[in-house]
């Protein structure tokens, strides 16, 4: 049987169809960045060689399955994604899931918030996430379950609204804190999504997601849920690893303006943390594949990819 599963979340910075427009200041890739841009991410996967990956910004999963075609390690994995809105004027960005390991049942996406969960009500789209979240149960190597779920907050770009003067420093306060509020909402969304897993199935739980901000953040904590029944919290994969090198710390997933931070984190269940009770294995170590970032060639992703390895406990 095996005895590791590896988990990983990659954001992949606008892997869309060749020429597609995706925002008004950025052009249309040509069709050799197209080419450049399957090829690297294709590495990036097999670099990665993780059983289970949560994907953000994939535009269309046909996209990423020509991805998956180049690469050594995922030509067989199963594919979960979204199918952009074919009356929608633009291509948005969504996750995805990739995935050696089998279904345990049917994925879901989460467009919506749960019931009790809104957005103030003048705010565009109150009750739904920016970006849908997809959960999918696995079915792991000693015949249990873990829930996966694959998300992507609201980044710390101003919100402004129609006609707000950007160079107004009250406005660009403002634009923030509508930002911080969506991402704190998709935060307790996302934590009653988890609580409601946890009370229905009792089963292992992981999260891989870009949180857009870092494990410290009051949004983050809101979906470990500090302070919430043990069965019910969550752990940043990073902080209960088993093997930590505190002489080469470096693990960081984003490089913006000379700033190393962590913003793509993994997060885990009771189940894998190896100093709890009853936990049914461990988080052995966690992976960053960050080279990139410094030499930020044009076809790779701003955002370093995150891996945990998680051995299994013999039952």
């Amino acid at each position: 049987m095996q005895q590791e599963i590896r988990f990983a979340t990659f954001n992949t910075l606008n892997l869309a169809p060749c020429g597609a427009r995706l925002y008004d200041q950025i052009a249309p890739s040509s069709a050799a960045e197209y080419e450049a841009k399957l090829d690297w991410t294709a590495r990036q996967l097999d670099a990665l060689d993780a059983d289970v990956v949560g994907l953000q910004e994939v535009f269309a999963p046909a996209t990423l399955q020509a991805v998956l075609a180049r690469t050594t390690h995922y030509r067989q994995a199963q594919l979960l994604g979204i199918e952009p809105d074919p009356s929608a004027e633009r291509l948005k960005p969504n996750v995805a899931l990739v995935s050696r390991l089998p279904l345990a049942g049917a994925a879901t996406i989460h467009t919506h918030f749960p019931a009790g969960v809104a957005l103030p009500h003048d705010a565009p789209d109150a009750g739904r996430f920016a970006r849908a979240a997809l959960h999918a149960p696995l079915q792991m190597p000693n015949g249990s379950i873990v829930d996966v779920l694959v998300v992507h907050l609201k980044s710390q770009r101003p919100d402004y609204r129609n006609g707000d003067n950007a160079e107004d420093s009250a406005l660009f306060a403002q634009a923030c804190l509508r930002s911080l509020l969506r991402r704190g909402t998709e935060a307790v969304a996302l934590r009653v999504l988890l609580c409601e897993l946890g009370r229905r199935h009792a089963r292992a739980r992981v999260v891989l997601g870009d949180f857009n901000d870092v494990a410290e953040a009051v949004s983050t904590g809101i979906v470990l849920g500090a302070g919430a029944p043990l069965r019910e919290r969550m752990y940043d994969a990073y902080q209960v690893q088993a093997q930590q090198d505190r002489l080469r710390h470096v693990a960081f997933s984003s490089l913006h303006e000379g700033r190393y931070s962590t913003i793509d984190h993994i997060l885990v269940s009771p189940h894998f943390h190896g100093a709890l009770p009853d936990a049914i294995g461990e988080v052995a170590e966690v992976h960053y594949l960050n080279d990139h970032l410094a030499l930020a060639p044009a076809q790779s992703s701003d955002h370093g990819q995150v891996m945990a390895r998680i051995v299994l406990r013999a039952p």
